[in-house]
């Protein structure tokens, strides 16, 4: 048998099985507490209703309108993020409430293994709902949207999955959520502190467009709106008017991305090296 190549380590039956054991420790953990499905839940019903609420209020009259029919219909994206942020940061600060994480780190001493099985499950938690959620926010705007003028008279199709921009913004949002709920779960592996934590994490999503209208100088403000992780990854939402955003959908996606990989790394060293 051939040695395995330089630099590399062969990930043997004994990780394996551990790796498994943690997930399905974590996996229990989840499943057991009522807030989680609860939360899960609130989310998905926020995130739904806030788009047809806004589908709803939406009008594009004869003359015409610049909206975006896929970014309204997904503007609930911005709500349910809230309850996304709070799901995250309770599935770590509530194991140091309740002294839970020494038991914990007993019986499974691999911090880091840990952490990788909390993110693992937490962010296809938050995929699978958002995706549920994301699709109906969709069928709400192909529903609502046309009696409201965004018609083929006025310039606009029907929302539909099966056009490339509609189905990046839908699939993107969904990416969307996760990212910010590995964001979330970072900033709370640092801190530990419930309160503290989601006031974190909200204030970073929310501070940057706050100061971005505070500040009248278009250059700063383009700058702001390109390093403001909600800002940054909400361009994913955006099928019209492209050319004039600050960066690509995609590359907003990055910018988030990055934001929740920098957490996640600050988080990480945390928990490797604090004491629980």
């Amino acid at each position: 048998m051939n040695a395995p190549a330089a630099g590399l380590t062969a990930v043997g039956p004994g990780q394996a099985r551990y790796g498994r054991e943690t997930l399905h420790a974590e996996w229990t953990k989840l499943r057991t507490v009522a807030s989680t499905g609860w939360l899960l839940l609130a989310a998905a019903a926020l995130t739904i209703g806030v788009s047809a609420a806004v589908d709803a209020a939406a009008a594009c009259p004869a003359s015409g309108c610049q909206a975006d029919p896929a970014k309204l219909s997904l503007t609930g994206v911005q709500a349910g993020q809230a309850i996304v942020v709070i799901i995250a940061v309770l599935a770590v600060s509530n194991e140091y409430s309740t002294g839970m994480i020494r038991i914990t780190l007993a019986a499974m001493p691999r911090r880091l293994a840990v952490l990788a099985a909390k993110a693992t499950l937490i962010a296809g938690l938050v995929l699978t709902v958002s995706a549920v959620a994301v699709l109906a926010c969709v069928l709400a705007g192909r529903l609502i949207l046309p009696g409201h003028g965004f018609t083929a008279a006025h310039g606009y199709l029907l929302l539909s999955l099966s056009r490339g921009p509609d189905l990046r913004a839908a699939c993107g949002s969904v990416l969307y959520l996760a990212l910010i709920a590995l964001l979330s779960l970072g900033v709370a592996t640092a801190v530990r502190e419930t309160a503290v934590a989601i006031g974190l994490v909200l204030g970073l999503l929310y501070v940057f467009p706050v100061v971005t209208s505070a500040i009248s100088n278009q250059h700063w403000q383009r700058h702001l709106e390109q390093i403001g992780p909600m800002t940054a990854g909400l361009y994913i939402q955006a099928t019209a008017s492209l050319r004039s955003l600050p960066l690509t959908p995609w590359q907003g996606l990055g910018v988030l991305a990055l934001w929740a990989a920098g957490a996640l790394t600050l988080g990480g060293l945390v928990f490797r090296f604090r004491d629980a």
